[in-house]
This record gives structure tokens, sequence and C-alpha cells, in this order.
């Protein structure tokens, strides 16, 4: 979908159809009066019938209106205008989105935007170019026949009041750079395990680092050996699939500037190892690299936005495979760090690679560092699916990242990581077991990351929940890519 932004009055575009809001008990957004006073009323007449539900996002598409040069008008419902919110303006476009993608128009105007609440405009224009693009997404990589439509919405105008200067041209900007940052993410996930290999990633970090300004290296095996990552290298060693550890550098700020690193957990396929998953839904672990997706889509995004911050990749990947030399219970390792770990269970594989690749970020000296995980299933069932979990050694950090999800409508909620819970990692033969005592998982899990963190300010997000979805709606979500932007942007003072 292409985007351009206009001024211009409703009542005189020509555009395939033109997107107004309306309010609950039919109160008519400012647009959608001027289309009303246009056709002599025809809005007001139409909604007095009661065909529009009041609940934000509830759509009704109306057919050659008098007195108005556009065929088609889409009327979609913002809830009550005292309760207009973040979430009911995301849902009132999202709507707009599904309608858009099945009529039979070439383009559109949409004007939702251009309303008093909520944030300001930049942001509902960045966050409406984000979900309209988003929309387009098809997961068809694979299939023989692409999914391919005669009717959808090709291009669309955003119609504002006013000049349409830089700022809301930045900000259109931004929110395509996400959604393809997001796009990216979610192609990564979907792909199946025999596909997206560490290999593949590799090789995707390296064709983003050609398409834009990044520089890109990849450790192979014998040099993860060099480093002493024998964490790292204990969960690849029952797969035939070689590790790779790549590193990615942005280098968009000025170059005394600390970098923020990010970590993306990527396990390309999680059989659990010899502590093996049941079989039932044993498919959806190839979406256990997803933290590694968001970090090359969020490399993706910033450098679309060509964003003055220096930032740092780390994305340690292999699968987590049983065979003849696999890691067993019981086994103990030596990080990075120096510190041993006792596997417990070689299903808690995922600390096993961010440890070592948390102890590498040590030598960017960094602002922060955050790691993205899809670590435990404790946090789908303390959470849901909804959000995220994050945790962190630093509450400043952690109040910076759960603003961002607020503003990007990919939350987190932070959870405790008290010196209590330390207590449940002992181990009788090695410096840390691989996983806790019974209960509070997420926590323990990122107490556990904890021990290699101490020389920086650290946060760790466990979106295990949030990730993908199971079920009809199978597939990757491409969070928390928006979460991570628009840490970003704020960090490199752009907000």
């Amino acid at each position: 979908m292409e985007f351009t932004i206009k001024a211009g009055s409703p009542e005189k575009l020509k555009n395939g159809c033109v997107v107004v809001g309306v309010y609950a008990g039919g109160e008519l957004s400012a647009a959608a009066q001027a289309l009303d006073k246009a056709s002599d009323g025809a809005l007001a007449a139409v909604l007095a019938h009661g065909d529009l539900d009041d609940k934000a996002g509830a759509t009704l598409l109306l057919h050659s209106l008098p007195g108005l040069a556009t065929p088609r008008v889409l009327l979609v419902s913002l809830g009550k205008a005292s309760e207009l919110s973040d979430k009911t303006y995301r849902d009132a476009v999202a709507a707009t989105a599904k309608q858009l993608g099945g009529i039979a128009a070439e383009d559109a105007a949409f004007l939702l935007a251009d309303i008093d609440a909520p944030r300001d405009l930049a942001w509902r224009l960045s966050q409406a170019a984000q979900i309209l693009k988003d929309s387009t997404y098809r997961s068809d990589t694979l299939k023989s026949k692409k999914e391919e439509s005669k009717k959808g919405v090709r291009k669309l105008a955003f119609i504002v009041h006013g000049k349409t200067g830089e700022e809301l041209q930045t900000a259109l900007l931004r929110g395509e750079a996400v959604a393809e940052g997001i796009a990216l993410a979610k192609n990564l996930g979907n792909l199946p395990g025999n596909v997206c290999t560490p290999g593949y990633l590799a090789t995707t970090a390296r064709k983003l680092a050609k398409d834009h300004k990044i520089k890109v290296e990849v450790l192979e095996r014998a040099d993860m050996e060099k480093l002493g990552m024998g964490s790292l290298l204990s969960v690849a060693r029952g797969s035939h699939e070689p590790p790779k550890f790549i590193i990615l550098n942005y280098k968009g700020g000025k170059a005394k500037d600390k970098p923020v690193v990010l970590v993306g957990k990527g396990i390309t396929f999680d059989t659990g190892g010899i502590s093996l998953k049941p079989g039932e839904g044993m498919d959806e672990m190839k979406y256990d690299m997803c933290g590694a997706a968001s970090v090359l889509g969020t490399f993706k995004a910033i450098a679309r936005m060509e964003l003055p911050i220096n930032v740092v990749g780390l994305v340690p990947t292999t699968e987590n495979m049983p065979g003849g030399s696999a890691i067993k219970p019981g086994d103990i390792v030596t990080s990075m760090s120096g510190q041993t770990i006792e596997i417990l269970n070689t299903d808690a594989e995922g600390r096993l690679i961010l440890c070592d690749a948390l102890t590498y970020a040590e030598r960017y000296e960094p602002a922060a560092v955050v790691d993205i995980a899809t670590l435990t299933g404790a946090c789908i069932i303390a959470l849901g699916n909804a959000t995220s979990g994050l945790l962190a050694n630093d509450d400043e950090l952690a109040a910076e990242l759960l603003a961002s999800g607020q503003a990007a409508g990919d939350k987190a909620w932070q959870l405790p990581l008290w010196d209590e819970y330390q207590d449940m990692l002992k181990s009788n033969f090695a410096d840390i077991p691989n996983i806790g005592s019974k209960g509070a998982g997420t926590i323990t899990a990122a107490c556990f990351l904890s021990r290699f963190t101490k020389a920086y300010k650290w946060a760790h997000l466990d979106i295990a929940g949030t990730a993908w979805k199971s079920g009809a709606d199978k597939g990757a979500t491409g969070r928390p890519v928006p979460l991570l932007t628009e840490f970003l942007i704020g960090r490199a003072g752009n907000r």
C-alpha cells in the first residue's frame, strides 16, 4: 500500500473510498459533518436507523451518496468521544484496514487521523500507517499459489487540515518503517525450521547489512570456542546445523556515543533436547527464534528511518536437538563469563545461549542492553498473550521500555527481580543451575540472566506469549519490533 499526505476538504474528495469517523450515539466527527452537510444530511439519516454499532471498530460502507464526488464512504465507529484512547483509535484503524482490503477501489482517502485525540497528529499518522501497511502482510512465501486478490486499496491518502510539513512526513515514514520491520520478523518466524536455520539467519543479516548502512560479522563455531562460549556451544552439540553468532552494528549516532545493545534469542527449532518436549504443538517451536527475528526487524526499521543512534545487535543462534553428542541433564558447562552451569533441564536452553551473548555485550561498554527471548511458558501463565514480561536491573530503563510499549501499542508488564528470588537458583555442583526451584519460572529465568549483566544497565523481555499466535490465526506477530523501535526513537531524542 502506497501512502501520501494531503490537505483537502472531505466533501470534494474523488477517491474511490473516503474513510471518516463517527462517535457513539451517531455523533459525527468534523470530517463526517462536512460529508453530511454536502450530502444534505444523508449520513445522519443512515445513522438514525442504528446500523452502525457504537463499539470502536464497527464499520458501515455506504455507496453513491448524493452531493459527494466519491462513490463510497466508509463510516468507522470511534466509540464514545469522551473515552477515545490509544486502543480505540487503533481498533478503528485496524477495522478500516480490514474493510479496505476487500473493496473494489483502487485508492482511498483516510480522515480518521485528523481528530482531536488521542495523542498528537504525528502519532496518529504513524500508528495508522503501521497498522494499514501491516494489514497487507501475507505469509505465502512457500505456497505454490500466492494469495492474490483483485480487490483492495493500493493507494491511500491521509487527509489533514493545514500544512503537511516535515514532521508529518517523518511520522508517516516511521509507521511504514516499523511495518517493514514487523514484516521481516514475521517472515523469519513463519518460515519452517528446515528453511530458517542459523545459517539462514546469518544470510538474512548479511543481506540486511548490504541493503542498509549496517555492518555485520558472523562468528563460527571455532570463533566461539576461542571466546570460551561453552554455554552457547553446549546447546549446539546435538544438532547437525552449525551454530552462528551474528553481530550487527548500526552507527547512526556520534562516534563516541555508547550503543544500545539488543540481544535476540535465536533457537531456530527447539525440540527440548534430551528433555524432549511433548509432540503436540511442537511444530510451533520454529518460533523459538522470534527474539532474533525481532532484533533483525528492529534493525531494518531504524536503518530505514536513519535514526541518529548507535545500536549493536547480537544474535546467538542454533537448534536444540537430541543426539549422541547432545548435552544431558546433570552435565556441567563453563560459560564465557567463567561461571559454571549445571544443566538440570536441556529444555531451558535459551538462557544458555543468551548468557554468553550478554557477557560478549560487555565489550561495547553499552548505554543499555535489552535481551528479547521466547524464554518461559510460565510467562504465558502469568500474563497471557497480550503482554510481554519485563524484568530489569535498572528501574529507569524499565520505565522507558514500559512507556515505549504503551506508545507503540506493544505493551509489557514489569515483574520483580528481587534478591529473594536468587535463592531459588542453587547448585551443589556448579556456580548456578539452569533452572530454579519450583515456581516463579519467568523470574528465576531472568535471575539466571542477571548473573551475567552486572557490568551494565539491562532489561529482559520475555515474549513467549506475544511472539506468535496459535489456532486459526497461527503465525508470528512481529512483536516486540514496535516497542523496541519506539524505545530507540526515544533514545535517539527523536520522539
